[in-house]
């Protein structure tokens, strides 16, 4: 359906001599305005994701913790304050991929989605706390 709508918006604006970049934000304001979700780019899969973590990062990240650093757990507030970056799913990438101090680097050993994932499940998890 949304795709349906942008493509027909496209080829009106083609047909009308409109440009395409104004039509880009009219779109995502009538997405907006209709309660169409426009979904971030980074949005992994928070299911997929705890897979991810418990496979990976469940060793020394286990319910939110961290066993090499106490202070710098998964917590909400931790991440917040410790995450270069800031809580966000850009930030989780970051630190996942390159690796940080004592973590190292799943950028070799785990795909982009993967990282995504993981990254989407451990700020959804840390805004609803862990168990």
């Amino acid at each position: 359906m949304k795709l349906a709508v942008i493509a027909t918006l496209f080829a009106s604006a083609s047909a009308f001599g409109i440009n395409k970049a104004d039509l880009g934000k009219a779109a995502t304001a009538g997405a907006v305005a209709f309660g169409i979700a426009v979904q971030p780019a980074l949005a992994g899969n928070v299911d997929n994701g705890e897979q991810v973590f418990n496979a990976n990062c469940a060793a020394c990240h286990a319910g939110g913790q961290n066993v090499i650093m106490p202070e710098k757990t998964l917590e909400k507030e931790a991440l917040e304050q410790y995450l270069a970056g800031g809580r966000n799913e850009k930030a989780v990438i970051t630190q996942v991929t390159n690796g940080k101090n004592a973590m190292p680097a799943f950028g070799g050993r785990l795909d982009d989605e993967a990282i995504a994932d993981v990254a989407a499940y451990v700020i959804a998890t840390s805004e609803a706390g862990w168990d």
